[in-house]
């Protein structure tokens, strides 16, 4: 048998979380009933004069993404939400508005869920990607042992983070077939025109010419790996200038040496977020409707900015 010539891996690197005690604090707090409570529809729950003609809606949008939200958190059917919500009432809020589970599952459909990211002052630095969430099938287990029974089913979740700040800027839900690169111009219009970005970085997947074209389109620039045997693009298409270099340095000190003198490794964060999203709310969508999917899917990454705003660790390496 012929020896093995190629180069060995590095050691694995050891971190240590500085900020442990602000850390622990932050979890310990994801479990306060209180901090997924917003006081402002404790006073008013009522929406006037936002909706079209018909009957009036007596609970705002807000009120019922508040309640959505618990759910997902405590991980709660629909009628346990009500019951659980109507606990709150008797226990400690007693202006907490509770509508029946029927209305929460109407509701849901057509919710327009607002994120809460923050975005500072500073321009973002966006890493996109896309994971996915099973809508029904069996389990891993039994299809190692015994094979697939039956279609398995799953949605596509595309999410835009701040690498900066750790906050989900934009996501979407989408089929299982559609590509990551058609779907980064409707990532970037979620975010408001007048925040700026600094860079937009992605796997190789998006490494077509729209996607460049809407990264020149917010005057960001990309940090997008060019695809295994990649051509230069003519020197009047958006982004070729960017990604020429790009190709010329690979060509020069190869890919790896690349990807780490351009910073792309910061493309790793998303893949901590799609692990954060799964572990925290699961990898199974709970609706069976397209528009309560796509609430559901929103609701969940809210929840994720929230929990980061309590306790986001920082970590140093230390060997």
């Amino acid at each position: 048998m012929g020896k093995d010539e190629r180069k060995a891996r590095e050691p694995k690197g050891v971190y240590r979380v500085r900020n442990w005690s602000e850390y622990n604090a932050g979890l310990i707090a994801r479990g306060n009933v209180a901090m997924w409570i917003d006081d402002s529809v404790l006073t008013d729950a009522s929406e006037p004069g936002t909706r079209k003609r018909g009957r009036p809606c007596i609970y705002a949008d807000a009120v019922i993404q508040m309640l959505l939200g618990l759910k997902q958190v405590f991980r709660l059917p629909l009628r346990a939400l009500q019951g659980f919500a109507q606990s709150l009432c008797e226990f400690a809020f007693a202006g907490l508005p509770v509508r029946n589970y029927s209305t929460l599952s109407r509701r849901a459909q057509k919710l327009e869920v607002v994120l809460p990211a923050l975005h500072g002052s500073e321009p973002l630095h966006l890493v996109v990607d896309s994971t996915g969430l099973k809508l029904y099938g069996e389990g891993e287990w039994k299809v190692r042992k015994h094979g697939y029974s039956k279609r398995r089913t799953w949605r596509k979740v595309h999410l835009a983070m701040d690498a900066k700040t750790g906050q989900v800027c934009g996501a979407l839900m989408t089929h299982q077939d559609v590509d990551d690169a058609s779907v980064l111009p409707d990532l970037l219009d979620q975010i408001p025109a007048n925040v700026p970005i600094d860079t937009i970085g992605g796997d190789a997947a998006y490494d077509t010419k729209d996607c460049h074209a809407a990264i020149a389109t917010r005057s960001a620039e990309p940090s997008i790996p060019p695809r295994e045997g990649a051509a230069p693009w003519p020197a009047s298409t958006s982004g070729a200038s960017w990604r020429n270099d790009a190709i010329a340095a690979i060509a020069q000190s190869g890919r790896p040496q690349w990807k780490k003198c351009s910073g792309y490794h910061q493309r790793s964060l998303v893949e901590n977020l799609m692990y954060r999203l799964k572990t925290l709310t699961g990898n199974s969508l709970w609706a069976r409707r397209i528009g309560s999917q796509a609430t559901e899917v929103a609701i969940r990454v809210g929840v994720l900015n929230r929990m980061a705003v309590l306790a986001r660790p920082q970590s140093v390496r230390i060997a």
